[in-house]
């Protein structure tokens, strides 16, 4: 699996260099956890990230805000991401910025603390982190994102109920490809789970957000191995268009239709 993280991230880094321009986004979307967090805002991570985001020139908003009119499409908003590198004595993060598609369009040096007070730390390797990204000097540049045909499904408006699954949706062709062969759920749906991806496949969340299902990719676009609440099934794509996760329970085949928006 690490071996698989790390051609992973030599891919993305690969394709850095054809992303466009950070200048050509018109805001920040921050999660209010990262992957290192247990909680929302721990450490006040997610104020720190705003914060260092308006000190850098860009409009950011948290993951759980309504957006003003003129910020809704997703491809036009960049998705912040924070990663922790583990070091001896060392506190040390990464700040990435990803696109609609998942791809990175930069990624900051390690900014480093030895302070070992949690809050201090993280702070401080935050801040740090900032300093490259301060020296881009950021300025919208008016200039929308261009969408290719080949990658890009129609943008799908953020509100305040989509807006924590407006993540990065794929990070290959294969798997913005896989979506356009299911309909349209109904946003309305109290069931609805919104898909975000992940560096094996994706991971679903409900509106609270909370994950309930996690999704490993197949040689099959409209299969996943699927595991909901300790339980590996699979999820797939049937002929009426719908998907359904499957798993055997007392030895007895179960199927469950689930309405997700990729």
């Amino acid at each position: 699996m690490m071996k698989i993280k790390f051609l992973l991230i030599a891919i993305l880094c690969s394709v850095t260099g054809f992303s466009q321009s950070i200048n050509d986004y018109k805001a920040v979307i921050i999660p209010l956890k990262y992957d290192f967090m247990k909680s929302d805002n721990q450490y006040r991570i997610a104020t720190l990230s705003k914060q260092n985001l308006n000190k850098a020139g860009f409009e950011a908003f948290y993951a759980n805000e309504q957006l003003p009119e003129g910020y809704t499409d997703r491809c036009q908003v960049l998705y912040i991401d924070v990663e922790r590198d583990n070091g001896f004595l060392v506190t040390k993060l990464i700040v990435k910025f990803k696109d609609c598609f998942g791809q990175v369009v930069f990624a900051s040096e390690a900014g480093r603390s030895k302070e070992k007070e949690y809050e201090l730390a993280y702070k401080e390797s935050l801040d740090n982190a900032f300093k490259s990204v301060y020296a881009l000097h950021y300025k919208y540049s008016g200039t929308p994102v261009m969408v290719t045909k080949t990658t890009a499904q129609a943008p799908t408006k953020v509100t305040a109920e989509t807006l924590a699954a407006a993540a990065p949706v794929a990070t290959t062709a294969a798997a913005s490809q896989m979506v356009v062969v299911a309909p349209s759920p109904d946003l309305k749906d109290p069931n609805l789970l919104y898909a975000q991806p992940t560096e094996s496949g994706y991971q679903l969340i409900d509106k609270t957000p909370k994950v309930v299902m996690k999704l490993l990719k197949t040689s099959q676009t409209n299969v996943f191995i699927a595991i909901k609440d300790n339980v590996q099934g699979s999820l797939i794509l049937k002929e009426d268009r719908q998907w359904y996760f499957e798993s055997y329970q007392n030895d007895k085949l179960v199927s469950e239709k689930i309405t997700v928006k990729f």
